[in-house]
């Protein structure tokens, strides 16, 4: 595994909890919608959760994030003290996560090096970023990273296993594994089920990487030839792998040689999965401004864009405020992406006139959010998941926020826990 740079890690699991209220969705979900975030509040209570331990992007400008901070150091420490969370031994979970449609979707935790990772523009690395990292969005989570003695992941990386051999047998060995768990999901986000790996499984797996990993596999596969492989593409948790490595940059400068190689900050905690599962689909991520003067929006879009008639070629999406919907045809694109155009678009809106963007999971909540007065929506169409590791190797990063892998119900939730913090 290690020629591989996937390793078995120390995972933490909860003992004695309920687990559905254990476990919660990733925090940058839902960060327009407070009333969902509300009613998980209320269904967890006071019982042992994943909620005390994270900090959901909805209260980030509430103020108070050093306390809200430092009471979640505590509940990790708390938790680890009481025996909330006990060792689960080292070795990788092969997970079925059964999603609010009833398709099931594959993966597989265990933990990268992030001495493999570099999310900088142009990197070569193992482990890429799929999105333009916003550095303005690193800090706070890094102010929850550095004092944590834990780290629970909402990391999804991708693997393009066209052939199906990394993690799709595993779902005909369950039998020969140990089941972790099995239970039904908060807030009617389905089911996850998750099992151990035997030796036989985990050498299966590294044969399957290996050959992925393979320079001349990568240069037939994609027609490239003096470009580093690219093995693990950042499908979800962009920023929150972007964090630890910021962290471990800090942190290994203090370090001696021998001390960086088992440091476990070097490390982080993710999920595989297969861009080729099935039950795994891209879905648009929208657009809503706010704090914004709709009609003067439109009049400095209507210089660059041709706003009303039927949708054809090209870039095409479509804007909303209050009940009003207009067809938007982009004249003169900036990106080979219709959201990279829509993007260079608000980001010099936003800067020259003020308000703010929010990125939004799903047409329901962008037409919600576009009907209140000072909004506006944007629906932008589905990027084909084909074209997600061509654009990486052969182009770089994506702009921020290009697309969602699935509805945010169907987002990984926080379960596994692993200490990084000797």
């Amino acid at each position: 595994m290690e020629r591989n740079g996937f390793y078995p890690a120390d995972i933490l699991l909860p003992h004695g909890v309920d687990w559905q209220k254990w476990s919660v969705v990733a925090c940058d979900q839902y960060t327009s919608e407070r009333g969902y975030w509300d009613g998980v509040e209320r269904f967890v209570g006071d019982s042992p959760s994943t909620l005390r331990l994270t900090l959901p992007e909805v209260y980030l400008e509430d103020g108070g994030q050093e306390e809200r901070v430092a009471k979640i150091n505590a509940a990790m420490e708390q938790y680890r003290a009481q025996g909330v969370l006990r060792p689960a031994g080292p070795g990788f979970v092969f997970v079925e996560r059964t999603l609010h449609g009833g398709s099931v979707r594959r993966g597989l935790v265990g933990m990268v090096d992030l001495e493999d990772y570099d999310f900088g523009k142009g990197s070569q690395s193992l482990i890429r970023a799929t999105e333009g990292t916003v550095l303005e969005r690193i800090p706070p989570r890094v102010k929850v990273r550095q004092g944590a003695s834990l780290e629970l992941p909402h990391v999804m990386l991708l693997i393009d296993d066209r052939e199906r051999r990394v993690i799709e047998p595993l779902a005909a060995q369950t039998g020969k594994m140990e089941r972790l768990y099995d239970f039904s999901l908060m807030m009617d986000s389905g089911s996850l089920r998750g099992w151990r790996l035997g030796e036989e499984q985990e050498k299966a797996v590294a044969r399957a990487l290996g050959a992925l990993k393979d320079q001349g596999h990568f240069e037939r596969t994609y027609g490239v030839s003096g470009k580093g492989v690219l093995l693990f593409a950042v499908g979800d948790g962009n920023h929150s792998l972007a964090t630890a490595k910021t962290c471990w940059e800090s942190i290994k400068k203090g370090l001696s040689e021998e001390e960086r190689r088992a440091h476990p900050a070097r490390f982080a905690l993710v999920e595989l999965v297969n861009l080729h599962d099935e039950a795994l689909q891209f879905e648009p991520i929208h657009r809503v401004a706010f704090g914004i003067d709709p009609q003067h929006l439109l009049e400095e879009m209507g210089r660059v864009y041709e706003i009303g008639g039927e949708a054809a070629q090209g870039q095409v999406f479509i804007a909303q405020w209050g009940e009003n919907k207009r067809v938007v045809r982009v004249k003169t694109p900036v990106s080979n992406l219709t959201v990279g155009t829509l993007q260079a678009f608000l980001d010099d809106y936003i800067a020259r006139f003020g308000g703010r963007v929010d990125y939004i999971h799903g047409e329901e909540a962008v037409d919600a959010l576009a009907r209140e007065d000072g909004n506006m929506g944007f629906y932008l169409p589905a990027m084909k998941k084909e074209e997600l590791f061509p654009t990486v190797i052969l182009d770089g990063a994506l702009p921020r926020k290009t697309f969602s892998m699935g509805h945010a119900e169907d987002k990984r939730f926080y379960l596994e826990c692993r200490a990084i913090r000797k």
